[in-house]
């Protein structure tokens, strides 16, 4: 019975999380619409993208302060209280200023449900299969963007502004109702998280815990590059620069979708049987990624199809490679705190968004001022240029991991734990699944270890 109510509660946080995708992606597939309905011009229509983010970023420390004192369950209802709020505001819009109201309000409501989801696992599941949902998370609620990109677009061109932001407002109306029904904060009696008498001390404790930085600089580094182009530049540098037609473009887009599905489960277990080696993960995917962009940027001409494919493939591991940033945050922080250390770590991917949408936005238009696109805002080459700012980004991450890593490992050593060496890890892992093809039991595979959470 109890397994069958943390089915319930887990799945009825994960629809809030979908819908919250929903309603975040849902204005990028209304671009003309917007552009029309508020004779904005585009640098304007980007001040919704931004404020968004902006408010959902900012809100992330204090959300986590607030479901470690609260609970989830009181946050993922607020927050699709306020979803619903900002795409109803937005269906009656008629002005820039009312439209960035809606926008900042859907922000918020996405920025309390995320964490909070999260913040339900290790309250309901068995420390083993937290990895995993961690994954799976991640993964259900990004079909959102599926959501937004076919059944809203859908509605938006047939049965017009209004309609279909009506109709995705209804959305969180239902995700508020299932949360009120099925989400609960703990098994049994005890529904209230307790509530830590000190939230500064909570949020000093949680940043001083060098697992949190690591978790956050992880976040940092390999969230950022696939959120940059799905939400923003991708499109442009597909269809402008690289000359790929408008079908191909969403077909790949598709394509991140697909791959990170594919990924998520598996660098899941992959985290919970080598809880020692998260890190080492991580920079695996950064350099990935960095040579994704390095063949692609110097491709000479228009890169083929298949060095997109293959950038989008890499790019798209990133999203759920960021997702063992909240697992460094949930092994290094006692329960009463992990809300706080999660929105920590939660802000750093989307504060390098921002970072990076700016910088690459701000290098175009001095390429297109100077003369060196020769007019044209997407030109290839100074497209090329622009995107390049994300290796400064990316650098900065893979320093603040090293940097935190280090001190991890240093905290460990101390504590008489030993980090075997790399062999070792990759000599049991061969024995696992030699044992395994062989029919050994789950307990006999390798005969592993129980290791240390550690990076």
């Amino acid at each position: 019975m109890k397994n069958r109510s943390a089915w319930l509660v887990w799945g009825a946080g994960v629809f809030a999380y979908m819908v919250a995708v929903t309603q975040r992606t849902a204005f990028g597939v209304a671009g003309v619409e917007a552009t029309e309905r508020f004779s904005a011009t585009a640098s304007v229509l980007s001040i919704f993208t931004v404020v968004q983010l902006v408010v959902y970023a900012g809100l992330q420390i204090p959300v986590g302060m607030l479901v470690d004192r609260f609970g989830p369950r009181l946050l993922i209802t607020c927050g699709a209280a306020l979803m619903f709020a900002g795409q109803f505001q937005l269906a009656a819009a008629e002005s820039v200023g009312a439209g960035i109201v809606g926008r900042s309000l859907v922000g918020a409501g996405d920025a309390l449900t995320f964490i909070s989801v999260l913040r339900l696992l290790p309250a309901w599941f068995p420390a083993p299969r937290i990895p995993v949902l961690t994954q799976w998370t991640g993964i259900i609620g990004q079909l959102g963007q599926i959501a937004s990109a076919i059944p809203f677009a859908f509605a938006l061109h047939e049965l017009g502004w209004n309609t279909a932001f009506i109709s995705a407002a209804a959305l969180s109306v239902l995700a508020f109702v299932l949360a009120l029904a099925f989400v609960r904060n703990q098994p049994g009696a005890a529904a209230r998280s307790p509530r830590p008498a000190h939230d500064g001390g909570s949020l000093s404790a949680a940043w001083r815990q060098p697992g949190t930085r690591l978790g956050m600089w992880t976040h940092f580094t390999i969230q950022f590059p696939g959120t940059v182009f799905v939400l923003m530049w991708g499109y442009p540098y597909l269809v402008s620069a690289e000359q790929v037609s408008p079908a191909a473009a969403s077909a790949l887009m598709t394509f991140f979708v697909a791959v990170a599905i594919v990924c998520g489960p598996w660098l899941g277990s992959w985290v919970g049987r080598h809880p020692l080696r998260r890190s080492t993960m991580v920079l695996l995917i950064a350099a990935a990624m960095a040579c994704g962009w390095l063949v692609a940027m110097l491709w000479p001409g228009p890169a083929p199809v298949w060095v997109l494919a293959g950038l989008v493939a890499v790019l798209a591991i990133g999203g759920p490679g960021s997702m063992i940033g909240f697992d460094f945050a949930r092994t290094y922080n006692p329960s009463t705190r992990l809300g706080t250390a999660t929105g920590i770590v939660n802000i750093g991917g989307f504060g390098a968004s921002l970072i990076s949408m700016y910088l690459i936005g701000l290098v175009l238009d001095l390429l297109l001022s100077t003369g060196f696109s020769g007019g044209d805002l997407y030109d290839l080459a100074a497209f090329r240029i622009a995107l390049s700012v994300q290796f400064l980004v990316m650098g900065v991450g893979v320093a603040g991991i090293l940097v935190n890593r280090r001190r991890v490992r240093t905290a460990l050593a101390d504590e008489g734990l030993r980090l075997p060496p790399l062999r070792e890890a990759l000599a049991r892992e061969r024995r696992r699944r030699r044992d395994f093809r062989r029919g050994a039991g789950p307990e006999e595979e390798g005969k592993p270890v129980q290791e240390p959470a550690s990076d």
